[in-house]
């Protein structure tokens, strides 16, 4: 039997790893062991930053991530978090596709793909008996959800203090 994943931990790694590209916006997908991410670094605000986006030669890409690459990405990130107590930001991409990938862990479903807008995303995933599901969603929806772990959280670790 396979170990099934936890998309709450992927899904922060690979939200994480994204924030640091720019990329808000995009279409994954899960296929045999791996993510791949097709989406482009968000629109400059200012002039500066319009011409940094050129000189780099930025446009839309595509990324693939492996286990191995969302393993470093979580110690990454557990590294960098200094402020463990302090309520997150919902709205940060990592968050949000934590607060997802918890949803699905919830429902033991299986993932197969997500397409994220700037306010909505949909999610493709097959449930425990294999039929597959589409979700059109807001991202507000999940806010709950991520209020209510988040609360999880902070019980599970002051009993271990």
């Amino acid at each position: 039997m396979t170990n099934k994943p936890q998309y709450d931990h992927e899904l922060r790694a690979l939200g994480q790893a994204l924030e640091a590209e720019g990329i808000t916006v995009f279409e994954m997908k899960s296929e045999a062991g791996k993510y791949v991410v097709s989406g482009a670094p968000e629109k400059p605000t200012s002039l500066l930053a319009k011409l940094k986006q050129l000189k780099k030669k930025e446009g839309a890409r595509t990324l693939s991530f492996m286990a191995q690459d969302l393993l470093r990405l979580q110690w990454q990130g557990q590294h960098q978090r200094k402020t463990p107590n302090t309520l997150p930001d919902f709205y940060n991409l990592s968050n949000t596709l934590r607060t997802i990938g918890a949803y699905l862990d919830a429902q033991n479903a299986e993932l197969l793909g997500i397409e994220k807008r700037p306010l909505s995303l949909t999610l493709l995933y097959k449930n425990d008996d294999g039929h597959p599901h589409v979700e059109d969603r807001t991202i507000a929806s999940f806010y709950e959800i991520f209020v209510e772990r988040y609360g999880q959280r902070q019980r599970s670790s002051s009993y271990g203090s």
